[in-house]
């Protein structure tokens, strides 16, 4: 910007304050004074340096544009080398130069799904938080041989840094926790309070327990309990049997032992887009994949293809989940629209919804509802894609969405080999789908098992391939 002080001073006869002015003027891009320091520059340039009206115009462009975004040689160069640096690193230590990135934004959630998304593109997969393996930052992990990142306690909303340098402090030294009570016995709660265990539950950093979180969030109140006794205890000088005998600590006793009923899957995927910004164990739409996949709908991440450029009013298909929705009111009439983000499984996009789409479907425009749209889409060289929504309906589940899958096992032949097998086939496909197990004796003998919510899996070709030797075909 230097630059163009210098050259509104030399061409036009500018002062110091004059140029300044200009120079700000182009900051802010205020075309009202723009258009006055226009006619002073070329006033000028004529004036003391002879240039007629088109040149100086053509000048006065040229540092026009030079301001939005110009740097002088030192300055490209740093931002030239830097570049060169992150892009050698992002290409060759990938897992670790995210961890770095998004470590970087702790706290700052909407960056974070920017990066979490360039994870997924980038085959890298975002691990849960944990309280036994997490550290306070995002942190390269791999499982299963597939390279991932472990979400940062720290990062976790309702957390805070202070709490969990605590909880590391205690995991170091006395080793991992074993429940949920030892946790809330061993760490400080005066820096760990109520709601920073509330959060880690409902985000699924306990689940190495295999409780329900439902259960566990019952237990809390018990746990803490328990450890402001111990608290006491200690800041009293009191000595228990526990501690001279070097035994573990008494488990906290659950506040209730009436029937806790689980947490649906909507339920925890909620509080982990909640908490940390992104599902992480799945997707409310994960039940709807069949439907995404059987070609009815457009993925929002291909709509600017599915129509030609400049083409207006092209009628296409979309659906998806509301993840915001903004209503205001119109300048002229005081007419009530929306402004909506509609999320699919492979992007989000801007929707506007105005007039009698908006009074017809005002019900549904809510966030975290499920809706298909039929849209209008326009794709500019200079916006990009833009769409506006013709009807809005509630997404329908899929019957096949909910019919079980059924396995039928040997009880005597299947080794436990086979049986990890197919664990670990159902925990690799995540999805909506329950399954069911039918354990068989060679006598006739049947039990039947429901595994718990987290074996629930998204049906595809790669996971009937594994399963294919204990399919119940006609299940």
């Amino acid at each position: 910007q230097e630059q163009v002080m210098q050259g509104a001073q030399v061409l036009g006869g500018y002062t110091l304050g004059g140029a300044d002015l200009l120079r700000r003027a182009m900051g802010k891009k205020d075309k009202e004074k723009m258009a006055k320091e226009r006619e002073k520059f070329r006033d000028g340039c004529l004036a003391i340096n002879g240039i007629e009206e088109k040149q100086a115009n053509e000048i006065f462009d040229l540092l026009e544009k030079f301001a939005g975004y110009g740097f002088n040689r030192s300055h490209s160069a740093a931002y030239a080398w830097i570049s060169y640096q992150t892009a050698f690193l992002k290409a060759n230590y990938p897992v670790e130069f995210m961890s770095g990135v998004m470590g970087n934004e702790v706290g700052k959630t909407e960056k974070l799904t920017v990066f979490v998304a360039e994870c997924q593109r980038m085959g890298i997969q975002i691990l849960p938080p944990d309280v036994n393996r997490s550290g306070l930052s995002f942190e390269p992990e791999s499982e299963a041989d597939k390279p991932g990142i472990r979400y940062g306690l720290a990062a976790i909303k309702n957390v805070g840094e202070v709490a969990m340098v605590a909880a590391l402090e205690e995991r170091n030294k006395g080793g991992v926790f074993d429940s949920l009570a030892d946790f809330c016995a061993r760490v400080d709660i005066k820096r760990v309070n109520k709601k920073s265990v509330e959060s880690l539950v409902r985000c699924g950093a306990f689940d190495w327990t295999g409780t329900e979180r439902a259960e566990l969030f019952e237990e809390i109140e018990g746990a803490m309990a328990a450890a402001a006794s111990i608290s006491r205890d200690r800041a009293a000088g009191q000595v228990s049997l526990f501690d001279v005998l070097d035994a573990p600590m008494p488990k906290a006793k659950k506040r209730s032992s009436r029937l806790i009923t689980p947490w649906s899957p909507e339920e925890k995927l909620a509080a982990e887009k909640e908490l940390l910004g992104f599902y992480v164990t799945g997707h409310p739409l994960d039940r709807y994949r069949s439907l995404f996949e059987s070609g009815k709908y457009v993925p929002i991440a291909q709509l600017a293809q599915a129509v030609e450029p400049g083409e207006r009013n092209a009628v296409v298909q979309i659906a998806g989940s509301l993840a915001t929705v903004e209503k205001r009111f119109s300048k002229k009439g005081n007419k009530p629209f929306a402004i909506v983000i509609l999320e699919d499984l492979s992007d989000s996009i801007e929707v506007g919804i105005f007039g009698e789409t908006y009074a017809n479907s005002a019900l549904l425009i809510e966030t975290g509802k499920l809706v298909t749209i039929q849209v209008r889409v326009e794709v500019r060289d200079d916006e990009g894609v833009r769409v506006t929504a013709s009807e809005v309906k509630p997404l329908k589940r899929p019957a096949e969405a909910v019919r079980p899958i059924a396995l039928k096992i040997p009880w005597e032949t299947t080794s436990e080999a086979e049986l990890l097998q197919i664990r670990d086939a159902l925990l690799t496909s995540p999805g909506m789908r329950p399954v069911i197990l039918h354990f068989e004796s060679s006598d006739g003998r049947r039990v039947r098992l429901h595994p718990a919510d987290q074996y629930r899996v998204g049906w595809g070709p790669e996971l009937e391939a594994r399963l294919t030797r204990w399919l119940v075909q006609d299940a």
